[in-house]
């Protein structure tokens, strides 16, 4: 009777912490990362495509904004995913922390030693200054998380 007893507590308790390890498919977060050039040269404009960043790239001091690249892909815990600047720098993504729809995303520039850690919940984008200004030209990434 105690072996049944402990057998059956054991296995509502494995059931029971069941529900708490996230699932492979939790553990990912999906990504999209743009690389983006800002110039303080030229007539203002906003390429098409960042339609949707007029509102976060109108404060900056930038008149004139194009996309050069985007990637998606799947965030996994600890593990870096990279994106190729122009010039030949590479950004590491990373996510380093997740609560439910929060996440705390590290990007990371080896060639400059410099990494940011930022905290977004879904819906929110990172843009964030990447490449320091040259001849009055920046490049940023723009990371969201869970996109749409």
């Amino acid at each position: 009777m105690i072996r049944t007893s402990v057998a059956t507590a054991s296995l509502a308790l494995a059931v029971a912490l069941a529900g708490f390890v996230p699932s492979a498919a939790q553990a990912e977060v999906p990504v999209r990362v743009r690389v983006i050039r800002g110039s303080r040269h030229g007539p203002p404009s906003v390429d098409p495509r960042l339609d949707d960043l007029r509102r976060q790239l109108s404060p900056l001091a930038y008149v004139k904004w194009e996309q050069v690249e985007e990637k998606r892909f799947d965030l996994v815990m600890g593990k870096p995913e990279f994106v190729d600047l122009p010039g030949g720098d590479t950004a590491g993504v990373t996510l380093q922390e997740r609560h439910g729809d929060t996440v705390t995303i590290e990007v990371a520039l080896a060639s400059r030693n410099t990494q940011s850690r930022l905290t977004v919940e879904k819906g929110q984008r990172i843009v964030h200054q990447v490449v320091p200004e040259k001849n009055g030209v920046a490049l940023f990434l723009t990371v969201m998380a869970w996109p749409q």
